[in-house]
């Protein structure tokens, strides 16, 4: 189904100024569509069907983008901090123009998997509580873990203000004075990894997502570089 938009609409939410510079812009005959000189802004057109371009480049129209990154230590999940590099600073000014933010958070020295959309129904269900998206880390923990530690996170953990954490998934990859596992969680809470290893009296050293939901990190990507994700990745994560 077609979906006509006032073509200053279009082009504002693209980041191409405000619908009053957007209407100077046509005014001066510097927008076409199909070719054709457009010099009311409000003429509806649907962008998907519709060649615009401005000042003869083509304008490509999309509504979402859709961005997968491995986040580095010392960037904070935030779309805007006084004192901090955020994970938008890391971003080409061609994505910053949709707006996108991060969908769920990462703490500033934790690594790996964030996903960046400007959707927010996608947001919605993917950090909804009812929605119990399962998040995969990689965690290095000062202090051997054990068969009894798999055991105690499976059962829920309670944290120091006394919420009971729902059954969680660990996989011991290697056992010694620095341990390395695999932890599944279902939820969200603030800094709930680390204090779900502090409940059991240990301390996380080092961590990592690498998985949410049905999408895993790629392991090409380098920390701090980022991709768009792919259509069947999305479907994936809509799904």
């Amino acid at each position: 189904m077609s979906k006509l938009q006032r073509i200053d609409k279009i082009l504002s939410n693209m980041g191409y100024g405000s619908r009053k510079n957007i209407k100077k812009i046509m005014k001066k005959g510097r927008v076409t569509i199909n070719g054709d000189i457009v010099k009311d802004s409000s003429k509806k057109i649907d962008p998907y069907y519709n060649k615009i371009e401005i000042d003869g480049i083509l304008i490509e129209y999309r509504e979402y983008i859709y961005l997968m990154m491995n986040k580095p230590d010392g960037v904070v999940s935030s779309t805007d901090d006084p004192i901090n590099n955020t994970v938008i600073d890391l971003i080409d000014d061609k994505y910053k123009i949709f707006e996108p933010f991060p969908i769920g958070r990462l703490d500033k020295d934790t690594e790996g998997l964030l996903i960046l959309s400007n959707d927010g129904k996608l947001a919605h269900n993917l950090l909804s509580p009812k929605k119990h998206v399962k998040k995969t880390y990689y965690v290095e923990v000062e202090g051997r873990v054990d068969s009894g530690d798999i055991e105690k996170f499976n059962d829920g953990v309670i944290l120091e203000d006394g919420y009971k954490t729902m059954a969680a998934e660990m996989d011991i990859i290697e056992n010694d004075d620095i341990s390395k596992v695999y932890l599944t969680i279902k939820e969200g809470k603030f800094h709930q990894v680390k204090r779900m290893f502090v409940a059991i009296g240990k301390k996380v050293l080092y961590l990592k997502r690498v998985s949410m939901g049905n999408i895993e990190l790629d392991k090409s990507l380098e920390t701090g570089e980022y991709r768009e994700l792919k259509e069947e990745e999305i479907n994936l994560l809509i799904e």
